[in-house]
């Protein structure tokens, strides 16, 4: 049995395809980590959930912004994009199948894995853990989203009010929405921020040249949630080419959509698997 950390598929199904061909994946003895933007940007957003959703039984999966972003414009509180491709997986007879499933999964998925080196704990979200956040806040934030956006009666306010870049850190009583949309775009769409967990998301680039002055990658600050056996799973950026700098803190988006790899990361050895944009 292994455990593979899978970065951003985005609608590269044949690409994801070929890499579990690549890492000889079995259903039955594996488990995939999605860490999240399964859909949207590449070319077949389609088959590519329809197939992760019949093996959803190896699948541990954590939602990515293009993810939620599905979800709300499938049901209507979002305009699309110019550069979504998403159409043939709105018009699916099994969307509303889609989309339950998607919205009763996680942000945040953690597991003590036993490895060549001794038992470590792997913790993967989708954007990364901001550096003021203990374990507990982690845990405590992503749940409330979790609840929220698998309640029935909820999660349509929580989409309607979740797009924006502020509140850009955490004040005392913020109110329940605002608490909301900053949890989640620290867990989905975090790159630059301070210390104390401010964010900067309406930054020109992506490369870490492009800090702006005063912040630096949230995983360039000391991390609150550190300790001796955790290593931390994160997408959502590409231009780091699956490089950190730090051996425990492992990124594993390398840009498929954009015309680079999709890349598999094996827990239990730290081995990375990759297979090249097709077209």
């Amino acid at each position: 049995m292994a455990n593979y950390a899978i970065g951003d598929v985005q609608g590269c199904f044949e690409e994801l395809l070929r890499l579990l061909d690549k890492i000889k994946f079995d259903p039955v003895k594996d488990k995939l980590w999605f860490v999240g933007d399964l859909v949207n940007r590449g070319p077949d957003s389609l088959h590519t959930l329809e197939f992760i959703y019949k093996i959803k039984e190896s699948c541990h999966l954590v939602l990515g912004n293009h993810d939620i972003h599905f979800i709300a414009v499938a049901e209507g509180l979002r305009k699309p994009f110019l550069n979504d491709t998403l159409e043939d997986l709105l018009k699916s007879e099994n969307l509303q199948i889609y989309i339950k499933w998607l919205r009763h999964q996680s942000l945040l998925y953690y597991e003590e894995i036993k490895c060549e080196q001794g038992s470590k704990i792997f913790l993967m979200t989708h954007a990364g853990i901001p550096p003021h956040w203990s374990w507990q806040d982690a845990l405590i934030s992503s749940q409330e989203i979790e609840k929220v956006l698998s309640n029935d009666h909820q999660y349509k306010e929580y989409l309607k009010n979740i797009y924006g870049n502020l509140p850009a850190k955490s004040k005392p009583n913020l109110n329940r929405l605002d608490r909301l949309r900053l949890n989640t775009n620290y867990l989905t769409r975090m790159r630059f921020c301070k210390a104390d967990g401010e964010l900067k998301l309406e930054t020109k680039g992506t490369m870490l040249a492009d800090k702006p002055e005063g912040f630096e990658a949230w995983f360039h600050h000391p991390l609150r949630i550190q300790h001796e056996n955790l290593n931390l799973i994160f997408g959502h950026w590409a231009s780091l080419g699956g490089k950190t700098g730090t051996s425990n803190i492992i990124a594993i988006d390398t840009g498929c959509v954009w015309g680079y790899k999709l890349s598999a990361f094996r827990l239990e050895d730290n081995e990375v698997f990759s297979y090249d944009r097709l077209n």
